[in-house]
C-alpha cells in the first residue's frame, strides 16, 4: 500500500487558526511554447524585438531555441493570478507574431533537420554567451530535437508566516532556515513517491509527429499513415525516454535527504569529466561546443521532475544560493502543455497542484534510498508509457497495486487539505479539482491524454493536423482581444528597459569569456 498519511501535528495544524495564512501561498508559472509557421514548421525568425531582450525581460524570455519563447509570471498570492498574468502576456506577444502561431502541444510540430533548430541568442555579454554555449552543448550532447519539447513549470512556496507556526506545531527547535529547507526536501521526497499521478491526470502527449521520432519511436508506439505515432495507452511521451533525458546521469545519485548532500552531489557532477563529452571537445576550431566536458555543464542540466530552488544573485550558481540561504520554493517540472486550455494550464490544474504539494509537505517523509528511487522511477515510467491501460499495476515495497486503487487512496488522504484550502480561500474550487481527479482515476478516458488521444483519432487529421487546428484557434482567440492599455504600456516599458539593460551589461564587460567562466566555476 502507498500509505500516504498526514501526521498528527499536521492534522492539528489543519484544524487550527494558524492555517489561515495559507491564503498567501506564493505561485508562479513558466510556460514554454514553440513558435511555428502557418504550415506547421518551426519558425526561423529571431526573437521579436517588440518582446524586448530574452536575456533581461522578466516576463518574456526563450528556453532552448529562438523559436521556443518562455513566458514567466510574477510571483503572486492570488490563486487566480498566474493565469491572469499568462493571459495578458499571451495577448501582448500575439500582436507581434505576424504569420506565426504558438504550438499548443508539448511534442513538436513538423521537424526537418537537427541543425535547423535555431539556438537562443542572448547577445554578446559573457552571461549571454554562457547561456548560448550551454544550449549549444545540449545540442551536441543530446540532439536539438529533444530540446524543442515544451511544458509548464509550476513554482510553489508557503508564506513566510507559515513557517514559525508550523515549526511550533511540530515541536522543532531548529534554526528557521534549516527547518524550512528540511521541510521542502520532505515535500520533494513525497512528491517523487506520488508524482506518477501528474502524467496520469495531466499528461497530454500521447501522440507525436513521425518526423520527430525519425522512424525510431519504439515498440510501444503505433505508426499511422496520417504521419503520426501513437502510444495507445501513453499519457506523456514528453516525459518518456523519447523526451528530455540524460543517460550520463546514471553515473551519479541525487537524493533529497539533506540539502548539503544534494548540493554536494550536483557539485560533483559539474566537476566530473565524462569521456564522451571529452571526445566531443569543448573548444574546437576556435568555437565553444560546450561549457565543459563534465557530466553536467551546469546544475540546470540535471534532469529533474521537481527542484528545490532559491533566487540567485548575479554571478551566483544555484548550489551556492541554496547552501547560503536555503530552499525558497519548489519548481514542479512534470507538466505537459494542456492543449485544451489557451494558457497551457487550467485553473483546476493549479488548484490541484496546490492541494497536492501542500499534502506532500504535511505528511511524514522518510528518507530516500536507491531501492525506493528505482521503484519510483519505474512507477513513473509505467504511467507515461501505459498509464491509461486497464488494470495497470504500480509497485510499492516490492508489492503490486492497481494504479486506480493507489490513486483513490491518495486522493482520499488529500481531502482534508482540499477542504482546508477551500475554507481559507472561501471557495469550493479545491475540493472540485480533487473530485475531477477522482473521476479521472475511475475513467482514464477523462484524463487529458485520454481526451486528446480520442479527439485526434476522431478528427482523422492526425497529431499534426488536429494540433495545428487547435493552435490556430488559440492564436485567433488571443488576437481577438487586446490587453488593457495600462498593461500594454507596462509590457512595452519592460521590453524597452530590458533592451537597455542588455546593452549596459555588454558595454560594461571587462573580463574575457574564458576569465568569466573560470570565475563562475571557481568556488
Amino acid at each position: 500500500m502507498f500509505e500516504p498519511k498526514l501526521n498528527r501535528s499536521a492534522l492539528s495544524f489543519i484544524e487550527s487558526d494558524a492555517a489561515d495564512c495559507l491564503t498567501k501561498i506564493n505561485r508562479g508559472v513558466e510556460k514554454e511554447s514553440l513558435r511555428v509557421t502557418q504550415d506547421g514548421y518551426l519558425s526561423m525568425k529571431p526573437h521579436p524585438k517588440e518582446w524586448g531582450s530574452a536575456l533581461t525581460n522578466k516576463f518574456i524570455t526563450t528556453d532552448y531555441s529562438e523559436a521556443l519563447p518562455e513566458l514567466i509570471t510574477p510571483v503572486t498570492q492570488d490563486r487566480l493570478g498566474p493565469r491572469q498574468w499568462l493571459d495578458d502576456i499571451h495577448r501582448f506577444i500575439a500582436a507581434y507574431m505576424e504569420d506565426e502561431v504558438l504550438w499548443v502541444g508539448s511534442m513538436p510540430c513538423i521537424m526537418t533537420k537537427e541543425e535547423d533548430v535555431p539556438l537562443a541568442d542572448y547577445g554578446t555579454s559573457n552571461v549571454g554567451m554562457m547561456k548560448h554555449i550551454y544550449r549549444r552543448g545540449l545540442g551536441y550532447r543530446y540532439g536539438r530535437y529533444m530540446q524543442t519539447i515544451a511544458g509548464v513549470h509550476y513554482n510553489f512556496s508557503l508564506p513566510e508566516e507559515f513557517w514559525p507556526k508550523y515549526r511550533e506545531f511540530l515541536g522543532s527547535e531548529e534554526n528557521l532556515q534549516d527547518f524550512i529547507s528540511k521541510q521542502y526536501l520532505g515535500l520533494i521526497r513525497n512528491y517523487l513517491r506520488y508524482c506518477w499521478l501528474l502524467p496520469y491526470l495531466f499528461g497530454a502527449s500521447p501522440a507525436m509527429c513521425k518526423s520527430f521520432a525519425k522512424g525510431e519511436g519504439g515498440a510501444f508506439l503505433t505508426e499511422e499513415t496520417d504521419g503520426s505515432m501513437y502510444g495507445d495507452y501513453a499519457t506523456s511521451l514528453r516525459m518518456s525516454d523519447l523526451g528530455y533525458q540524460n543517460n550520463a546521469q546514471s553515473k551519479f545519485s541525487i537524493r533529497h535527504n539533506d540539502l548539503e548532500e544534494y548540493t554536494a552531489e550536483l557539485e560533483r557532477a559539474i566537476r566530473t569529466p565524462d569521456q564522451f563529452y571529452q571526445e566531443l571537445g569543448v573548444k574546437v576550431d576556435g568555437e565553444y561546443r560546450q561549457l565543459n566536458a563534465n557530466l553536467l555543464q551546469i546544475e540546470n542540466e540535471y534532469y529533474a521532475k521537481i527542484r528545490p530552488k532559491r533566487t540567485i544573485n548575479s554571478g551566483e550558481r544555484p548550489t551556492q544560493a541554496l547552501n547560503r540561504r536555503g530552499v525558497e520554493y519548489v519548481e514542479v517540472r512534470s507538466l505537459d502543455l494542456n492543449p485544451f486550455d489557451p494558457l497551457g494550464i487550467s485553473q483546476s490544474q493549479v488548484d490541484f497542484l496546490d492541494v497536492f504539494l501542500l499534502f506532500c509537505l504535511l505528511q511524514d517523509s522518510k528518507e530516500q534510498s536507491d531501492r525506493e528511487n528505482a521503484e519510483n522511477d519505474e512507477n513513473f515510467r509505467r504511467v507515461v508509457y501505459y498509464g491509461r491501460k486497464p488494470d495497470l499495476n504500480l509497485l510499492r515495497n516490492n508489492r503490486s497495486l492497481r494504479l486506480k486503487d493507489a490513486s483513490l487512496q491518495i486522493f482520499e488522504e488529500m481531502r482534508p487539505v482540499a477542504v482546508l484550502l477551500d475554507k481559507c480561500n472561501h471557495t469550493r474550487s479545491y475540493t472540485k479539482a480533487l473530485s475531477e481527479a477522482i473521476e479521472m482515476a475511475n475513467d482514464p478516458s477523462k484524463t487529458l491524454s485520454g481526451l486528446y488521444y480520442d479527439d485526434i483519432r476522431r478528427s482523422g487529421q492526425g497529431y499534426f493536423g488536429y494540433t495545428m487546428g487547435l493552435s490556430v484557434k488559440t492564436q485567433q482567440e488571443f488576437l481577438s482581444k487586446a490587453v488593457e492599455s495600462r498593461t500594454q504600456q507596462m509590457f512595452e516599458h519592460e521590453a524597452a528597459k530590458s533592451i537597455l539593460e542588455q546593452q549596459n551589461i555588454e558595454d560594461s564587460e571587462t573580463l574575457s569569456f574564458e576569465e568569466y567562466l573560470e570565475r563562475y566555476f571557481a568556488e
